[in-house]
């Protein structure tokens, strides 16, 4: 049987009876980076000797039982794992090696994975492009001249490539979802803070960053549970605290109600992406699940964007530098009063003191509350991802040669994503607009699953985002899943064996 693009979970059963050895499966995952890699440019850090060394030591274990026992897996180049770089697409931090794994790494590694390599990321993990001028650009796999997605770029296009056999990423603004949705594979934010990436107490941040998360990412939705169910805890610090999910509501597409909000008035969504997610709400509906398209949450959808917009901006301003900040500042001084792209919300939260944020902060928290209460009649709300499907490459402003890259990575560019634009159902609009679908419920830490949909009429894949209620992870995966036994999965690209 061709391991290529099976779950992880079957990967693991056929590893712990013998099947096929780690070392047989590792090295067939590092024969497909070393004949399709090269156009992609998705595994951009390669640690394979260490790997050989842990599979072999598992094809000698007697002990068998972890849940992912034996399975290839890269990661995400941000998270750091010992002795390999962490760059997030930095030059200056290219000779950089991480003195520690993360604690995300290590509760996978303690599960059973081998961790290979690592994916690539855009510049600061901030854009939904995956290229910076120490690894070059990643390319989608359904089609080069695009992009497979940001931050977790790598992430989805090694798993849609069948580069790998699990992944992991981050989300603050779609880092995670948009990528999946691209790429045609399955990807799950969790609800904020219930997933830690924790390193140590020199390197790592203490306190958790707003609305930031970290997630699996795989090609069936199985693997997502298994592997949220491993990496959900507190920091190791706080042993005095555990996590117990709640179980999903419901077990069968018969018993699901769904709300489906397709488009937005005002909010540009591409009509491929809506028909598409129509007609899934009609098949489910033929198949037996409860749908109804006008049921939504009691506020007003431009003000909860507006609201994860400022919260976004405040979240990341502590590691922006002063001439990000002079930049924004000087930006704000000329901002016409009228403007209300994304850009202009977000630039307007540049040095919020602190009362404003609280202000704010309890105006998210009420929303999050009428969350709360919708999903009291709905168990779950499928929405678009983002605007579009894949987009193509956009990498505006002055070249960068990096030298010794593969041919696909050959002039890295760089620019502001506040310059570009985007069009949308021949409509131009602003690239940052696109935040609202991947904002909407990530503003509100909510738990959201990505699952793919279909394709457009071009052969690029589409993603369905499945939200649900705060520490409704499950049911989100639930519903992924079930969706997934309804027809709507994973579909590999043409790339050749």
């Amino acid at each position: 049987m061709d391991p290529t693009f099976l779950p992880a979970v079957k990967l693991a059963e056929m590893t712990r009876r013998r099947e096929i050895g780690c070392v047989e499966l590792l090295d067939h995952y590092i024969g497909r980076i070393g004949r399709l890699d090269g156009p992609i440019n998705a595994v951009v850090v390669k640690d394979f000797d260490r790997a050989r060394d842990r599979a072999r030591a598992l094809d000698q274990t007697t002990d068998r039982s972890a849940p992912l026992f034996g399975v290839p897996m890269t990661v995400k180049e941000s998270f750091d794992v010992a002795g390999l770089p962490s760059t997030r697409g930095h030059l200056a931090a290219k000779d950089h090696r991480a003195k520690a794994s993360s604690i995300a790494v290590r509760r996978l590694e303690a599960a059973g994975v081998v961790v290979f390599g690592k994916t690539n990321v855009p510049v600061d993990l901030a854009d939904w492009q995956s290229y910076n001028p120490v690894y070059g650009t990643t390319c989608n796999p359904w089609h080069r001249d695009h992009t497979p997605g940001g931050s977790s770029g790598g992430s989805a296009a090694a798993l849609a490539a069948g580069l790998t056999g699990l992944e992991i990423g981050s989300d603050i603004g779609g880092s995670i979802r948009v990528p999946a949705h691209y790429c045609g594979v399955f990807g799950h934010k969790p609800t904020w803070t219930l997933c830690s990436n924790y390193t140590d107490y020199e390197t790592s941040q203490a306190a958790p960053t707003d609305i930031a998360v970290i997630g699996p990412m795989a090609r069936s939705a199985d693997d997502l549970t298994v592997a949220l169910n491993l990496l959900a805890g507190p920091d190791p610090d706080e042993t005095g605290l555990t996590y117990n999910l709640p179980r999903p509501r419901v077990t069968s597409l018969k018993a699901l109600r769904i709300a489906v909000w397709s488009h937005e008035p005002g909010q540009a969504t591409d009509s491929e992406t809506v028909a598409a997610i129509e007609a899934m709400a009609t098949e489910l509906e033929r198949q037996g699940a409860t749908v109804n398209r006008s049921a939504r949450p009691a506020f007003d959808a431009t003000e909860a964007f507006h609201i994860y917009l400022q919260a976004l901006d405040a979240g990341w301003s502590a590691r922006a530098t002063e001439a990000v900040l002079n930049a924004k500042r000087k930006a704000l001084a000329n901002l016409d009063p009228n403007d209300k792209t994304a850009d202009a919300v977000m630039a307007r939260a540049t040095d919020m003191a602190h009362r404003d944020w609280l202000t704010l902060n309890e105006r998210r928290m009420k929303f999050r509350r009428l969350w709360s209460a919708f999903f009291r009649d709905w168990d779950v709300v499928l929405s678009p991802v983002i605007a579009t499907a894949a987009l193509p490459h956009m990498q505006e402003g002055p070249s960068i040669m990096s030298a010794g890259l593969p041919v696909t990575a050959r002039h890295i560019q760089t620019g502001p994503v506040w310059e570009r634009h985007v069009t949308v159902n021949g409509r131009e609009v602003a690239y940052n607009d696109m935040l609202f679908w991947p904002g909407l419920t990530a503003g509100f830490h909510l738990p959201a699953t990505v699952a793919p949909m279909g394709f457009t009429k071009a052969g690029l894949p589409l993603g369905v985002q499945i939200t649900g209620p705060i520490y409704g992870d499950r049911m989100t995966l639930m519903a992924a899943s079930l969706f997934e036994q309804a027809g709507y999965t994973f579909r590999p690209p043409t790339l050749g064996s």
